[in-house]
């Protein structure tokens, strides 16, 4: 059974960190392509970062509004994909999802608050 499992979110202080973690089973692990979205109330779901092992180097892309705050990572030996949210800010508050393959995570809330 496809299952992917996240944690890390939270209410933090605009300036403040959190790390979202999303543990996927082994079958679906195996996945090149891993990224994080997010949707904000009222708003379309956007892509926030994403990481690609498809040339066996994880290579990442991430949105301007995140670049140098966010960091997307993945642990093959604990099939654990991260996201480090640094200097969060209040537009970062929205509910964030993990994606694996076609694989969604059930979301986890960051509430960023000035």
């Amino acid at each position: 059974q496809v299952q992917l499992v996240e944690s890390g979110g939270g209410l933090v202080q605009a300036g403040g960190s959190l790390r979202l973690s999303c543990v996927a089973s082994a079958s679906i692990f195996r996945n090149k392509l891993m990224a994080w979205h997010r949707q904000a109330p009222g708003q379309e779901r956007e892509l926030v970062a994403r990481i690609s092992t498809i040339t066996g180097f994880g290579s990442t892309w991430y949105r301007d509004s995140v670049k140098d705050r966010f960091t997307i990572s993945r642990d093959n030996a604990k099939n654990t994909l991260y996201l480090q949210m640094d200097n969060l800010k209040p537009e970062d508050t929205a509910m964030y999802y993990c994606l694996i393959g076609n694989n969604w995570g059930q979301g986890t809330q960051v509430t960023v608050s000035s």
